[in-house]
This record gives C-alpha cells, sequence and structure tokens, in this order.
C-alpha cells in the first residue's frame, strides 16, 4: 500500500494526540532550536491539528517534516504516534539541519542540557535537584523572568503575576508551582538562564 499524504497523515496522528500532549507537542514545536527555520507561537496558537500539520507542511516542507514531528512526539512521550507516523508515511525523513533523523535515545538515555552542562546523568533534573537551594538563594530573579518571558517560557499574564510577588523566594515558588511543572524544555530554559545570571551560585551549586 502506498504511504499516506504526509499533511494528512500528520494530522491524524496529532488529532489522536490529548488536549495536554498537543499543547506540549506545540509548545516543543515553538522552541525548536538549531540551523533550521522556526515556528512562530501565532502560527500556532489556537489552531486545529490540520492547521498545525500545514503550517509544520509549509515551514519544514514534504522532505523533512516527519523527521521534525517525530522527534517531537518521542521527546514528549508519544513514541506510538512517533511509530504510526513513521509507518504511515513510508518512514523517517531528515530534519531541517539536512541529516536524517537519528534513532531516538530513550528517556533513560537521554540527558538534557543541564544534565550534559554538568557531566552527570542523576536521572533527576538539576533545578529539581536543587529546587530548595534555588528557591533560597537566587536573587537576580528580574532578569530571569524577562528571559523566560522572551522565550515563550511564561506568557505576559503568568509574568505580570510572579513579578507582582513580594519576595524573590515568593517569586522562584510560584515559578516551581507552574511553569516548570510544564515540560523538561522549560526547567532547561530556566537553567539555561540561571547559568547566565546567577553562574557562581550554579556553579556551587554543581560541586554539591
Amino acid at each position: 500500500m502506498a504511504p499516506r499524504s504526509i499533511k494528512a497523515a500528520l494530522a491524524d496522528v496529532l488529532d489522536d494526540l490529548t488536549g495536554e500532549n498537543f499543547k506540549k507537542f506545540c509548545h516543543h514545536l515553538m522552541d525548536l532550536r538549531g540551523p533550521g527555520p522556526r515556528v512562530r507561537r501565532k502560527a500556532v496558537e489556537g489552531k486545529s491539528c490540520l492547521e498545525v500539520a500545514d503550517v509544520m507542511v509549509s515551514t519544514f516542507t514534504e522532505a523533512k517534516v516527519v523527521g521534525v514531528a517525530e522527534e517531537i512526539l518521542r521527546d514528549i512521550g508519544c513514541n506510538l504516534e512517533a511509530d504510526d507516523l513513521v509507518n504511515e508515511t513510508g518512514g523517517p525523513s531528515p530534519k531541517p539541519g539536512g541529516d536524517i533523523a537519528e534513532p531516538h535515545v530513550g528517556a533513560a538515555g537521554k540527558k538534557t542540557e543541564s544534565q550534559k552542562a554538568e557531566g552527570r546523568d542523576s536521572g533527576k533534573h538539576f533545578v529539581d535537584r536543587h529546587r530548595i537551594e534555588l528557591t533560597n538563594r537566587v536573587s537576580n530573579i528580574g532578569p530571569i523572568l524577562d528571559e523566560l518571558l522572551d522565550k515563550d517560557v511564561i506568557q505576559q499574564e503568568t509574568y505580570d503575576q510572579i513579578r507582582a510577588l513580594p519576595t524573590s523566594q515568593d517569586k522562584i515558588r510560584e515559578l516551581y508551582c507552574g511553569p516548570l511543572k510544564a515540560s523538561e524544555v522549560c526547567k532547561d530554559a530556566f537553567y539555561k538562564s540561571l547559568q547566565d545570571k546567577e553562574k557562581y551560585l550554579i556553579d556551587d551549586l554543581k560541586d554539591k
């Protein structure tokens, strides 16, 4: 049987996702980094599965979009849907940079950016392991919030609510209770901002 249309197969797979996983997929899609094209938030926010599939095909081309979608699906833990997409379309495709999508490494074998930076693989994210100390010791929270807003990790309403809190500790706690629960991508963005804005604190915590 001939492979299905790329756009139709992708739209069907996205439609099979739960509402929460579809949100995660769109968030990861907007957060893609690298030499390839970028998808802006306004292009997918509030859009249907078919519309998101159309945006992806237009952005990455049919030759590469399956590799992009497969990688995102596996990153958010939707491995069955990723397998379905590959099977429906006749196989993986190159990623935006031009390389063929590499076999995915499972969660147990894949390190996040913070774990790579530390040279460790403890199985728990840096910002989770050091939650108490980060809450008590981070003082330069304003620029960190600005950066998270700029990267779409937090939205304007959340930003305003957190900025209105009286102390740095309250602001950090609110980050942990909301945005940092969303995904590893949010934690990675927070960690990278901490490295830039609280370098000496992060270096100290790495040694513990």
